[in-house]
């Protein structure tokens, strides 16, 4: 029989840890954001301007998506679920009241069937209170269709791609209508897909949502510890990076000269000094298809608790707009 060691977490009450985390975030980020009394909700400290707002949120565990991504230049709101929970109707209705200005909220939401049908709730419940709301669904990894959680592909870190441009855009005073054909047009462009070495642990649960042996890792996980498409042996960081790029290249038409940006994403216990050793890997990779890298981002965004793994996602980048948004300065706790 495995012998299951205890959970260690540095926390309290396995199920205080939201509202709890969401008080130290605000606390030590409170000359950007706050904690919206009463909410599970993080919004920007900032004069409202009459522009469209622009939110997220999710089930916790992802940090630092979303509420790390609000600010200067990013989102108005973001609205944290419980762990790998998605958020109740009416905290995201309140996220939209908080992130009005007068001109209409953008909701940028990750494909799963929970979020969907609570954002969708709230939109139209605000839309009795007057605001006028309007959303994209973000479902960029390519690893398998349907999931546990989702008709179709999973959203995962391409979603802070989304978050960047988006952001952009509103900060320049865009439209609703406008923001939407962009994010549409966005969303088409971003793929993801990633492996793990070994899985998460929710801290109300007490052990990891799924066990690999010593030797396995597995392709195509999702960032809830949903199945992947394949489990094979450890294998080096290089044959690694080859599965993950080859995988993406046949989801996009690779042609020498293509011009793509690439985010290379720990998925909450992987050390950056193996997030840079496979973004070597991927870079030689890259050059080797002939394919000009624009943009290049590396770290923790979007996370699965404690899960071991890495996630790469490329955007396509052949409209230099989308390429100036991602380079724009923003005032945020993460990006």
């Amino acid at each position: 029989m495995l012998f299951r060691s205890p959970m260690k977490k540095i926390i309290n009450d396995p199920t205080a840890v939201v509202d709890e985390m969401l008080d130290g975030l605000a606390y030590i980020h409170s000359d950007l954001v706050y904690r919206v009394e009463g909410f599970d909700i993080i919004a920007r400290k900032s004069e409202k301007t009459g522009k469209v707002g622009l939110i997220s949120g999710g089930g916790s565990g992802h940090e630092p998506s979303h509420a790390g991504f609000v600010g200067e230049g990013m989102l108005s709101a973001a609205i944290c679920g419980a762990v790998f929970t998605s958020p109740t109707p009416d905290q995201v209705l309140q996220g939209i009241k908080e992130a009005d200005e007068g001109a209409g909220v953008f909701m940028v939401i990750k494909n799963y069937s929970g979020d969907i049908m609570n954002f969708e709730m709230a939109q139209e419940m605000a839309e009795m209170e007057g605001i006028e709301v309007a959303s994209v669904v973000v479902d960029d990894d390519i690893a398998v269709e349907d999931s546990l959680y989702t008709q179709g592909r999973r959203g995962v870190a391409g979603t802070i791609l989304a978050h960047k441009i988006l952001g952009d855009a509103t900060r320049a005073g865009k439209s609703l209508t406008e923001i939407k054909a962009l994010a549409d047009e966005l969303v088409k462009n971003i793929h993801t897909v990633g492996l793990a070495l070994s899985g998460a642990t929710v801290p109300e649960v007490g052990k990891p949502g799924f066990v690999l042996a010593d030797d396995e890792i597995e392709f195509g996980i999702g960032i809830h510890g949903e199945p992947g498409y394949r489990k094979e042996k450890m294998q080096p960081s290089k044959d690694l990076a080859k599965e993950l790029v080859e995988k993406l290249s046949q989801s996009f038409e690779f042609k020498s000269g293509k011009k793509i940006g690439i985010l290379i994403n720990g998925m909450g216990a992987t050390p950056l000094m193996e997030q840079y050793v496979f973004a070597a890997d991927v870079a030689d990779l890259l050059a080797d298809a002939g394919v000009e890298v624009v943009y290049k981002k590396l770290g923790n965004y979007m996370t699965s608790i404690d899960m071991a793994g890495i996630s790469l996602t490329f955007i396509q980048l052949d409209q230099p707009d989308w390429l100036e948004a991602l380079n724009s300065p923003v005032t945020t706790a993460a990006w």
